[in-house]
């Protein structure tokens, strides 16, 4: 299998982040790209709940705070835990994550994801399952390239 562009997706949780080691070792063997990858939440898409809306100002600049936060971030993981890696991207989207992942698959020409089981929703659930997330059950569903899961 060749692998010329690695997609990390990563919601920045302790959990998510552990699969940096997996992602520059596969970068290393390989010579890949890697593109780090942040979903920034669609904040629009939960206020029909409340009935309310905020003004379109404030959730902008929430949105823009958020971004420029995941950013900052993903620079700093890029910086420590990816040092090794032979070239590096960052791509910053909105919206729902399985969906933006599958559509960075394409965009990006990804060959290969790398991605925790868990993210936000990492640790036990009732019952005591700890098995995939929602992301990433779908990811495995319907990617059309290798998923290279990590437990966390």
């Amino acid at each position: 299998m060749e692998v010329r562009t690695i997609l990390w997706p990563t919601d920045l949780s302790p959990g998510s982040l552990k699969a940096s080691g997996h992602v520059l070792s596969l970068a290393e063997k390989y010579g890949a790209l890697v593109v780090v990858m942040y979903v920034s939440v669609d904040l629009c898409s939960y206020f029909p709940a409340y009935g309310n809306y905020p003004s379109p100002n404030m959730i902008q600049e929430f949105q823009g705070w958020e971004v420029e936060q995941a950013k900052l971030k993903l620079e700093h993981i890029c910086g420590e835990a990816l040092k090794g890696c032979p070239r590096l991207k960052i791509h910053l989207v909105s919206g729902e994550p399985a969906a933006e992942i599958l559509k960075a698959i394409d965009t990006e020409k990804a060959d290969l994801v790398v991605m925790t089981s868990r993210g936000h929703g990492l640790g036990a659930r009732p019952g005591g399952e700890t098995g995939l997330g929602r992301v990433a059950r779908e990811i495995l569903e319907l990617s059309k390239v290798p998923v290279h899961i990590v437990r966390p």
